[in-house]
């Protein structure tokens, strides 16, 4: 039986032993700012993913003990491309610790000679000037992550690093469960699933360098679950445990009006109002509880500063913004970002509002739609883009028909460039190509292909 599953399997089987391999270089034998040897094993990696899921689609099993083999390589690997695993580890020693982690920067401990948790200096050279100089903007949920592996390794660096690879992979073998259902559901092939759980992009942003996207889009999948299933109640709970691990879910919030007010249920307007009513306050009520036990005033001051900076001061990867950019210094000579990060956030609030009552968006295909274009939107006039941003578009694009985040998921890799070179400075050319790769097949997705289903007016 092992002989004639071997050679029926023999070429997918070659070809997840070379994935494996390459999995073990990027994950133990890489540095980011080797840039060519980055790209390289990325595209392999990339063309290798393709190639399973076109071939072996049906072989759901398989494909399954693959994506979760590739993630287990990690396991003891330190992430390379990503510092931002130094300051969860901070602050979920400080949570156990009985510290706020909102309330004190990193560099303010260091700089008064005091070190309040285990390994506290090799946290602070590991996650750089820039992140300890800034108040953590980690919602509860994820900080409770970060507590979770401060609670089982308290004094080992990589012992935490284990710890939250576990959450972040068991996460999403619940966006693969839930995933699989809703597809079901939808009545679109299941192992559309796999664009995703098998991505190299996924399994390296997510399990490889830690970041918590991952967990955010199970609370999302499961969510959306639920609200096809009917459980309301239950989803805007979910929800609210969405955003508390990443504020992003915060800019689906108004997409809801028509899933409760304008569907034909036998609801009259007032009831869907009521509905939708209790559904917001139900979310709301979650994500304030969940805030409580870090309340003050210097609480709310310090997180209004931090989630400032990523609007006003941060830039890397951004498309639309550094064109706006580049106008502004040619008329005014200098960087308006101040002046642009205030404008954007208002074009991407009236373009969501537009999305919500003003394009069809009842049925939940039409929802997941619109949730797609309204954080496409947000992320093409973003000042910053982080290649991990991409996840969330990536989930929500399996249920459509639309490939582009796909696409994106590949080419952005590219942006690692700026980290090749000491001063991390990024080649324009470089992010220019990425986002033509992007905008062409967007462009051409939207506009041109046959039918687009989000042209559907209302």
């Amino acid at each position: 039986m092992i002989k004639d599953y071997l050679q029926e399997h023999k070429i997918a089987l070659c070809y997840t032993a070379i994935c494996a391999l390459l999995y073990l270089i990027f994950s133990y034998n890489l540095v980011r700012t080797d840039y060519i040897k980055l790209v390289t094993l990325y595209s392999g990696l990339f063309v290798l993913f393709y190639k399973l899921i076109s071939h072996y689609k049906n072989k759901t099993n398989f494909l399954i003990g693959s994506a979760i083999l590739f993630r287990l390589l990690f396991l003891f690997a330190i992430p390379n491309l990503s510092q931002d695993f130094y300051r969860f580890i901070w602050d979920g020693r400080m949570l156990i610790k009985g510290l706020n982690p909102y309330l004190h920067t990193v560099t303010s401990f260091i700089n008064s000679g005091n070190y309040p948790i285990a390994q506290a200096k090799e946290l602070y050279d590991g996650m750089g000037n820039l992140n300890a100089g800034h108040y953590t903007n980690y919602p509860p949920v994820n900080q409770l992550c970060f507590a979770i592996a401060a609670l089982f390794a308290s004094k080992s660096i990589v012992g935490s690093a284990i710890v939250m690879r576990l959450i972040i992979i068991a996460a999403d073998v619940g966006t693969l469960y839930f995933g699989k259902k809703l597809l079901q559901k939808l009545n679109r092939p299941t192992h559309g699933i796999f664009w995703f759980i098998l991505n190299p992009f996924i399994i390296i942003e997510l399990t490889g360098n830690l970041h918590f996207e991952g967990v955010m889009i199970f609370f999302i999948i499961w969510a959306l679950y639920l609200l096809y299933s009917e459980k309301w109640k239950l989803a805007a709970i979910v929800i609210a445990l969405s955003i508390s691990v990443k504020l992003i879910p915060l800019i689906f919030l108004p997409l809801f009006y028509q899933w409760f007010v304008s569907r034909k249920l036998g609801l009259s307007t007032v009831k869907g109002v009521l509905n939708l009513t209790v559904f917001y306050s139900i979310l709301l009520v979650t994500v304030a509880l969940l805030f409580l036990p870090f309340f003050s005033l210097q609480f709310v001051n310090n997180y209004a500063q931090t989630v400032g900076l990523w609007f006003q001061n941060f830039e890397f990867n951004a498309s639309i913004y550094y064109l706006v950019r580049a106008i502004g210094y040619l008329f005014r000579g200098y960087n308006e970002i101040a002046t642009i990060g205030k404008i954007f956030p208002v074009l991407v609030f009236l373009y969501v509002m537009y999305l919500s009552f003003l394009k069809k968006n009842k049925s939940l295909l039409e929802l997941i739609t619109t949730m797609l274009f309204a954080l496409s939107f947000y992320f093409f006039t973003a000042t910053t883009v982080h290649p991990w941003y991409v996840a969330t578009l990536l989930i929500l694009s399996i249920f459509t028909n639309y490939k582009f985040p796909l696409v994106w998921s590949f080419i952005v890799i590219i942006s690692y460039l700026a980290y090749a070179n000491t001063d991390n400075t990024e080649n324009l050319w470089i992010i220019a190509l990425e986002y033509l790769v992007v905008y062409s097949v967007f462009i051409w997705e939207v506009f041109f292909k046959k039918k687009p289903f989000f042209l559907n007016s209302k």
